[in-house]
């Protein structure tokens, strides 16, 4: 079944705070193979000027795709996602995510296409802190394989 293109233009209420720890940053740059100790350790983080550690840039992603579930889960789109595969993520920083950061994300459908019979559902989740700060904007696209109407596409 294809995508519903009315979904262009939605807006999925915030997600709950999620509360960035030291110990998560931690265990995601090892995880990624990355010793910076701007990750790590607190004194590090704070002579480069940082409050506190900061987090791998890629580490939007842990909110970014928690909060895309909603879209998931919304029988209204039609997403069979056993079908999709990820095509395209991207992060632009306002400013790195520390330690200490309680954070919601808000997400937009911002596209949804039909291309030789997959659907391409292209998602913006804006992460901010709860007092409206502007953390990080990430946009992926998402392949729906073998979904979209033939004619369409």
């Amino acid at each position: 079944m294809p995508l519903d293109q009315s979904f262009i233009g939605r807006e999925y209420p915030p997600t709950e705070p999620y509360e960035v720890g030291r110990e998560k940053i931690r265990e995601f740059a090892t995880a990624i193979k990355d010793d910076s100790p701007l990750y790590r350790d607190t004194d590090a983080a704070k002579a480069a000027g940082y409050p506190d550690v900061i987090a791998p840039p890629t580490f939007a992603v842990i909110l970014s795709m928690a909060a895309h579930d909603v879209i998931v889960e919304d029988p209204q789109l039609g997403l069979d996602y056993g079908r999709v595969v990820h095509g395209q993520q991207e992060f632009t920083h306002h400013r790195p995510i520390r330690a200490g950061d309680r954070l919601v994300t808000v997400v937009h459908v911002d596209d949804v296409k039909a291309r030789a019979g997959n659907d391409f559902l292209t998602v913006r989740a804006e992460i901010v802190t709860v007092a409206g700060e502007p953390v990080c904007t990430a946009k992926s696209m998402l392949v729906a394989r073998g979904t979209a109407d033939e004619e369409a596409s």
